[in-house]
C-alpha cells in the first residue's frame, strides 16, 4: 500500500533524506531463495545475495555441488531438491520458511535449454522444456508468493532470456523460446496480480554468459564467433555482469518497480 509524502506548510513534498549506495541494495535480514543454485549462474546470484547481507535458501538437484556453494555462504541453508516435483517444491518453501520464518525474495534461476529443429523435436521433450522452464516456476512462485502475500511484502525475480523476447534464428531451441515467452508474459501477469498487495515480479533476460548450459556454445571458436557477431558489444557477458540487475530488482532500490523485463546483453535486443 502506498504512503501519501508528508507535506511541508506550502504543500510541497518533503525531500526524503538520500540513502547511501549500499543502503540502497542492502539485503540485511532478507531471505533470498535461489533455485538451480549448484552451479552457474545460480551459485553466483546466491553468493551475491550473501555478500548483500541476506539469509540464503539454495535448491537445486545435485546436493554435493550445493553444499559447496553453500559452504561459500556464511548461514545458506541448503536444500535438495526437483523444482519439477510438487512435493519436492512444498518441502523447499516450507523448510525455508520454517528454518527462516520468513520468505522475501524468489530468484526462478533453475532452467535448461536444448537446441534441435522444430520440425525434429519430440513433443514429450518439449512439454519436459516447458514444464521445467515455465511450468514449475509458476508452481513454485504461487507457493512463495502466497507467503510473501500474507506478510504483505517480497519480491520475485524471474531469469528468462532474450529468447523469450526474439527468436534465436539459426540456433533452433522452439521449446526454449517458447517457455521463456511464456516466463516473461507470466512475470507481468503475476506483477499486476500482486502489485497492490505488496509483492513486486520482473524478470532479467540475460543475453549469452558463460554458464554450465553455455558451455557447448562459448568454449567452441565457431559458436563464440557467432555470438560475438550478433553481440554489439561485441563479446558475451561475464557472470559479474547480472549482479547489478539482481540486486536492484530484488532490493528496495526497485521499490516501485513490478513487472518489468530487464535485458542485460550487450545490445542483443537493440539490433
Amino acid at each position: 500500500m502506498s504512503t501519501a509524502p508528508t507535506l511541508t506548510a506550502t504543500g510541497a513534498p518533503v525531500p526524503e533524506a538520500v540513502p547511501t549506495p549500499a543502503a540502497l541494495f542492502d539485503l540485511s535480514g532478507s531471505v533470498v531463495l535461489v533455485t538451480g543454485a549448484s552451479g552457474g549462474l545460480g551459485a553466483r546470484f546466491a553468493s551475491v545475495a550473501a555478500a548483500a547481507g541476506a539469509r540464503v535458501v539454495l535448491a537445486a538437484r545435485r546436493a554435493e555441488r550445493l553444499a559447496e556453494v553453500a559452504a561459500d555462504c556464511p548461514g545458506a541453508l541448503a536444500v535438495p531438491c526437483d523444482v519439477t516435483s510438487a512435493a519436492d517444491r512444498a518441502r523447499l518453501v516450507d523448510t525455508a520458511v520454517e528454518h527462516f520464518g520468513r520468505l522475501d525474495v524468489l530468484v526462478n534461476n533453475a532452467g535448461a535449454a536444448r537446441v534441435v529443429p522444430a520440425t525434429e523435436e519430440d513433443p514429450a521433450d518439449f512439454a519436459s522444456l516447458v514444464d521445467l522452464n515455465l511450468s514449475s516456476v509458476f508452481a513454485l512462485t504461487q507457493l512463495a508468493g502466497a507467503r510473501m502475500l500474507a506478510q504483505g511484502s517480497g519480491s520475485v525475480v524471474n531469469i528468462a532470456s532474450v529468447y523469450g523476447m526474439v527468436a534465436s534464428g539459426s540456433l533452433p531451441q522452439a521449446a526454449y523460446a517458447a517457455s521463456k515467452g511464456g516466463l516473461v508474459n507470466l512475470t507481468r501477469e503475476l506483477a499486476a496480480q500482486w502489485a497492490r498487495r505488496g509483492v513486486r515480479v520482473n524478470a532479467i533476460c540475460p543475453g549469452w554468459f558463460h554458464s554450465e548450459m553455455t558451455t557447448g556454445m562459448l568454449d567452441d571458436e565457431s559458436g563464440s564467433t557467432w555470438v560475438n557477431r550478433r553481440t554489439p558489444m561485441g563479446r558475451s557477458g561475464s557472470a559479474g555482469e547480472l549482479d547489478g540487475a539482481l540486486l536492484f530488482l530484488a532490493s528496495a532500490a526497485s521499490s516501485y518497480v513490478t513487472g518489468a523485463v530487464l535485458p542485460v546483453d550487450g545490445g542483443y535486443l537493440a539490433i
